[in-house]
């Protein structure tokens, strides 16, 4: 018996195991996947986080981490802005990133179950029963960070399952002739294109289309081709990619409506409490921000060695809903207004334009979807 168990071994799911394991509590990760191993992601960070890190001991720029300090948006039309990131970013890829933590969680004690699928999660009792093909595990404590989309969703019948999203996530690695300090957005029809540095000479090049598109031409090949690449930056970037995975990494059905960061008791973390659009390039920060905040309210509130009363239960959901909401309802709400002007080429040409002769509106607007320094 865990007094933690993590449903999910993603940024928020190792983040909240290895701060809850070194302040003394017994936690169990369940992944369905096997370290390491790709996930789409558009793989950049704010600089926000770094002193986090830091307090850790964790140096991603040990690990390759490349420095990002421009955003560049364009146009199906050619149109494009540049805007100076005051706080800054980096890249680095969940490949190398989450296999790190996972090997640093592992070493410090941290029990995983990897090719194992979490079925179902119950709570009864005031007491979780957690249930996979090969076992069943019983705890005081649930966290899920099984990502954007699951199916412990539907088996917990969340609302925004139920509600069909129609876009579509594909990564690639490729090696390009581009800058190095650069994140640039393209849109395109319906969607759009993320490309930065990430470790080892490689770049992220990550998009998010429509499924619609998607069946119209029939295969990726044909989406990228006849849809994506009609912005002339991304042609030009892939034109002269050395692609470096066999396949792209896809995923379907990404919702970026609203979420509730707890459910039937479970508190939700990372992807699995919120979605940040991924055009503000901020995700992953999130995901390891929204586990530092859990993990600080669980310690407040939970402690191992005596039965956890149900009321204290109740209140340190209460804490962990009114944290949340304080830190990422705004950001979340602007990121999903920022979505809907994207993948219009009109709209996007004359955003482009008139947030190239305003540039301090257009510094607030990367101010609200990043934060600033924290420990």
């Amino acid at each position: 018996m865990a007094d933690v168990v993590i449903a999910g071994g993603g940024l928020a799911g190792l983040f909240n195991a290895l701060l809850l394991n070194r302040a003394g509590l017994q936690v169990t990760v369940v992944e369905k996947k096997a370290y390491p191993f790709h996930r789409v992601c558009g793989e950049y960070l704010s600089n926000e986080i770094l002193p986090f890190l830091d307090t850790l001991g964790i140096d991603v720029f040990n690990l390759g981490a490349s420095r990002i300090d421009r955003l560049e948006v364009t146009a199906t039309s050619g149109a494009r802005l540049t805007q100076k990131l005051d706080l800054g970013g980096f890249g680095i890829s969940r490949y190398k990133l989450d296999n790190y933590l996972y090997e640093l969680c592992l070493k410090e004690g941290v029990k995983f179950l990897l090719n194992t699928q979490v079925d179902d999660i119950v709570f009864a009792n005031n007491a979780f029963t957690v249930t996979t093909r090969d076992c069943v595990l019983e705890t005081p404590l649930v966290i899920g960070a099984f990502g954007k989309r699951s199916n412990l969703d539907n088996k917990l019948n969340r609302a925004f399952f139920h509600q069909r999203s129609p876009y579509v996530g594909i990564k690639m690695h490729a090696r390009l002739n581009f800058p190095d300090d650069v994140i640039q957005l393209n849109s395109f029809k319906n969607g759009y294109c993320g490309v930065s540095k990430i470790e080892d000479d490689r770049y992220c090049i990550c998009s998010l289309a429509h499924r619609n598109d998607l069946r119209r031409q029939g295969s990726l090949d044909a989406l990228q081709e006849n849809v994506i690449n009609k912005n002339p930056y991304q042609k030009e970037i892939f034109d002269q990619a050395e692609w470096l995975m066999d396949k792209p990494e896809v995923i379907n059905e990404i919702s970026f409506r609203k979420k509730l960061p707890v459910e039937q008791h479970i508190l939700m973390s990372g992807d699995t409490a919120g979605m940040i659009a991924p055009l503000c390039g901020n995700g992953m920060t999130m995901a390891i921000h929204s586990a530092k905040i859990l993990s600080k309210i669980i310690l407040q509130y939970y402690r191992p060695a005596r039965p956890f009363p149900f009321e204290q239960r109740l209140a340190l959901e209460q804490a962990y809903r009114n944290t949340w909401n304080v830190q990422f309802a705004r950001r979340l709400w602007v990121g999903r207004q920022l979505q809907k002007m994207f993948g219009n080429n009109q709209m996007m040409h004359w955003a482009v334009q008139t947030f190239n002769r305003l540039p301090r509106v257009t510094n607030w607007l990367v101010q609200q979807t990043h934060g600033k320094a924290w420990e």
